[in-house]
């Protein structure tokens, strides 16, 4: 097959060839990495699995495709985005741009026009979008307040199986915090979650019983053997300080399973003494934060006719100095709470890497997008190049960090199983029909 660079040979064992490939993706090296942080090599592959790497331009001899020094990275992980409300922007605008005006938007089209074939469709498209750019484990939030819940789950077990061995699919609840105030609206919750394999989550806000909440969420989780994750402090808020209190009721009821913290944007606005105290709790409590660049951009710090006066991200420089496991993710594409956004990974590392200042040296923040989430949700079979994994690689033109950030690489060739997929991305024409009146 034609691929961005030449024609891939049709055969079971072949060579992708003089590659370079980002040091942090791989735990055996070839040869060591240059300053750059790029290790030269040649990536032998036979039926679909990588075989073996070695230093670059050895192989040679053997059926290959030059790369002429371009990177490979192995398939990203995009661990939290929002696919049941994505694309709905057409129909359904943010009125001013402001969280709360997305928040209104979302709720009005989800009770107005989310049924299951609406849910379904909008959903596959985002899929396309993502197994087109490279995307091969993603995890998604649902709107699950009731009847929603009942709809959505299901749409996305379907997807699931329907997306096996493309794009892996996960699924996390997302309801107010509060609701697990209520004992028989929680153990329904959790019955749905713990029903389709899913993971417990919820947006935490400042209220007076959030210790409470949060303490039966974390009783209900490690009875079920469910992970959690939260929408934390979407806010630029100061006083919005709910991560402390997820750190610290994890502590409390010595809960052992996968926490994952979402957006946290409010820490980067504390004093530094009460920012830094919360982040050794995190620490403590070994929870992983994700950061959400484009979007937290987007919302925070909007008013009208006012400069914003800071980037809306969290501290992830601070977080992972002190061994916290971070990672960044696409979150909304095309819907009130981002207008932007196709879930594309290769995007979300370029435009992380210029919003969070994440170079001088660049090279070991690349894991972002790709190791780094796949151990957080618990599959560190994907986002690495090994001996003897699966072949799923995205091989890019860029020779070098400068080239890769510079342009879009909207001619990355992406390899699953050792095969060159056609990645062409859906025409957003396809949904025309979903955009009309209700």
């Amino acid at each position: 097959m034609t691929t961005g660079f030449a024609t891939l040979p049709q055969l079971p064992r072949f060579v992708v060839a003089n590659a370079r490939i980002p040091g942090v993706f791989l735990d055996e090296l070839p040869t060591p990495p240059d300053g750059d942080g790029l290790v030269a090599a040649d990536i032998v592959i036979n039926n679909g699995a990588v075989e073996s790497l070695a230093p670059a331009r050895s192989q040679m001899d053997f059926p290959h495709v030059d790369l002429d020094q371009g990177m490979v990275w192995p398939t990203f992980v995009d661990m939290h985005t929002h696919i049941d409300k994505g694309h709905i922007w057409p129909r359904r605008p943010n009125p001013d741009g402001t969280f709360d005006g997305a928040m209104e938007a979302v709720a009005a089209d989800r009770t107005a026009r989310w049924t299951a074939a609406d849910v379904s469709r909008r959903m596959d498209f985002g899929l396309r979008a993502a197994y087109a750019h490279g995307t091969s484990l993603l995890r998604t939030h649902i709107d699950s307040i009731p009847p929603q819940d009942g709809i959505s789950w299901p749409v996305f077990a379907d997807m699931r199986a329907e997306w096996a061995g493309r794009v892996e699919l996960q699924a996390v609840s997302l309801v107010p915090i509060d609701l697990f105030l209520d004992e028989n609206a929680a153990a329904d919750m959790v019955s749905v979650v713990a029903e389709h394999g899913g993971v417990l989550g919820a947006a935490t806000f400042m209220i007076p019983e959030l210790d409470q909440a949060l303490d039966v969420m974390m009783r209900h989780a490690a009875d079920r053997g469910l992970g959690l994750d939260f929408h934390v402090d979407e806010t630029a808020d100061p006083a919005a300080r709910s991560l402390r209190h997820i750190a610290e009721a994890a502590i409390r009821n010595g809960f052992s399973g996968s926490i994952v913290a979402g957006h946290c944007c409010s820490l980067a606005m504390q004093p530094a003494a009460e920012a830094e105290a919360t982040m050794e709790r995190v620490a403590q409590a070994g929870i992983a934060v994700v950061s959400l660049p484009m979007c937290n951009m987007y919302l925070q710090d909007r008013q009208a006719g006012r400069t914003p006066r800071w980037r809306g991200v969290t501290l992830l420089h601070e977080l992972a100095a002190r061994d916290v496991a971070v990672a960044v993710a696409s979150d909304n594409t095309r819907d009130p709470f981002y207008a932007y956004g196709d879930l594309d990974m290769a995007e979300v590392f370029r435009q992380a890497v210029r919003i969070l200042q994440l170079d001088h040296p660049v090279a070991g923040w690349a894991g972002l997008v790709a190791r780094a989430p796949a151990a957080i949700v618990g599959r560190d079979d994907h986002g690495r190049i090994a001996t003897a994994a699966a072949a799923d690689l995205v091989l890019f033109r860029a020779r070098s960090w400068t080239e890769l950030l510079a342009r879009p690489q909207s001619d990355r060739t992406v390899l699953r199983a050792g095969m060159a997929i056609d990645n062409t991305l859906p025409d957003y024409r396809e949904l025309d029909d979903l955009m009309g009146a209700s």
